[in-house]
């Protein structure tokens, strides 16, 4: 035994490749885009409106299921069995939506409900986990753990769709799932089985330090330092009492509205924008798929690391400041570069690493702010933003769509991140909680002594 307790035989850095694995499982929500095309075809014959619903409602019960249910019973029954549990619930989705043959309420059940509660029930688990792991490098280490989540995206949308390696016709890649003739029905039950395998295997490895742990030389800090370190744990009440939680819950809403958005509607909308600029449909079907499914989705992978290394440097409040700006800025730029080839793969680059990043910094800034032991608890209820976003953004981009107004889906996403941004900087450590939970006038929490 080490000196802290641990085995000397456990490294914590299986524990991340255990959080990857399950996250990389999780993040088969973001392909949806992969299917919707075919479910409005023959013989499914969904509206457009039916594929989003789908999509909407996962995101959303993905959200409530992790804020109300999944951050208590991981604190107290473990991250392994709630993972566990969590790639279960995923998996029996979608092999129910597999045996629903063109029921659109078999699939909103199966992907919808079930597929989303086990995302929820499983995505807190390597967080919470992992941020008592590595109290030393929270931010890299929760983009790490969130970077699964983003590149999962690019591994089922291109596995579903196909890929090549260069120019179409000329060079050879792989024709994906639809190409070897595999239907809708036939890959959700492939990746029924697949999701329930992987979340089981990643969840072996996924237990919490022993009480006390530290890492090998490092030395916890200390007074002040301490509280802006997550070395002041605050409950759930108590967290929700203080003017940080409301500014940290309103960054997510802006940054998940305007990432789950382009998400929703980047084909649609880019397949427009390059066809009025003189694009064959085919050709700006073709951009489009590599918009989402190679550069929004490597990009919000990488966005996850980088972002949560930068703000170890620079600090948590300044990171989500300037990654805001950047995203209102270039949500702007991309309704009216989206008519270009080149302008629509870079604006689906800086989008997607930028929406990544709040993946990272949130949980970070929740364990800084809010305490490290309780980011398992603490971190579902910021994170029921992104439930409201869910919501939000998909629906503001397909009735603007609808509208052929495209502007006033960017434009006010475009704003309201630069209004988050000017948020994260007034961002400062909460007040230490005291048994009464008294309050001051400006919301935050007074100790009881002063």
């Amino acid at each position: 035994m080490s000196a802290a307790g641990v085995p000397r035989t456990l490294n914590r850095w299986w524990i991340v490749a255990g959080g990857i694995l399950i996250q990389l499982c999780l993040g088969a929500i973001y392909a949806w885009s992969a299917f919707t095309s075919a479910l409005t075809d023959d013989p499914y014959a969904f509206t457009r409106a039916q594929t989003q619903i789908i999509f909407s409602v996962g995101l959303a019960t993905f959200a409530v299921v992790m804020a109300l249910f999944a951050g208590r019973w991981q604190r107290a029954a473990g991250p392994r069995k709630v993972a566990l549990i969590g790639g279960l619930v995923l998996g029996l989705g979608y092999v129910i939506a597999g045996f629903s043959g063109t029921s659109f309420w078999g699939i909103l059940l199966g992907v919808g409900l079930l597929g989303g509660a086990g995302i929820g029930i499983a995505y807190v688990c390597p967080l919470a986990a992992l941020v008592k792991w590595f109290p030393d490098m929270k931010g890299l280490i929760s983009g790490m753990a969130v970077a699964g989540f983003g590149f999962g995206a690019l591994i089922w949308i291109k596995l579903t769709e196909g890929f090549v390696f260069g120019p179409v016709n000329l060079t050879p890649g792989w024709d994906g799932l639809y190409g070897m003739g595999w239907s809708v029905n036939d890959i959700f039950l492939l990746y029924g089985v697949l999701f329930a395998l992987l979340v089981a295997l990643g969840s072996l490895v996924l237990i919490n330090p022993p009480e006390g742990y530290q890492p090998a030389g490092w030395v916890p800090p200390t007074g002040k330092a301490s509280e802006l370190a997550g070395g002041v744990d605050f409950t759930e009440r108590e967290m929700m009492a203080t003017p940080q939680f409301w500014m940290l819950f309103f960054l997510f809403l802006v940054a998940s509205t305007a990432g789950l958005m382009v998400i929703g509607i980047i084909r649609l909308f880019g397949s427009e924008s390059l066809m009025a600029a003189g694009y064959t449909e085919p050709g700006a079907l073709l951009a489009t798929g590599t918009a989402m499914g190679l550069f929004y989705a490597l990009a919000n992978g990488i966005g996850r690391i980088l972002w949560g290394n930068i703000s170890d440097k620079i600090g948590r409040r300044a990171s989500i400041a300037l990654m805001s700006g950047l995203q209102g800025v270039m949500m702007i730029l991309f309704f009216f570069i989206a008519g270009s080839e080149i302008g629509l793969y870079i604006g689906a680059t800086i989008i997607g690493f930028n929406y990544g990043g709040y993946f990272a910094l949130l949980p970070a800034a929740t364990a800084d702010y809010f305490g490290n032991r309780n980011v398992g608890t603490n971190y579902p209820w910021v994170f029921l933003a992104y439930g409201v976003g869910g919501l939000l953004g998909p629906i503001l981009g397909g009735y603007m769509g609808d509208l052929q107004a495209w502007e006033w889906a960017f434009m006010p996403a475009g704003v309201a991140c630069l209004i988050a941004a000017v948020v994260a900087l007034r961002l400062t450590p909460p007040r230490r909680p005291n048994s009464a939970g008294t309050q001051a006038s400006d919301g935050s929490l007074r100790d009881a002594k002063a």
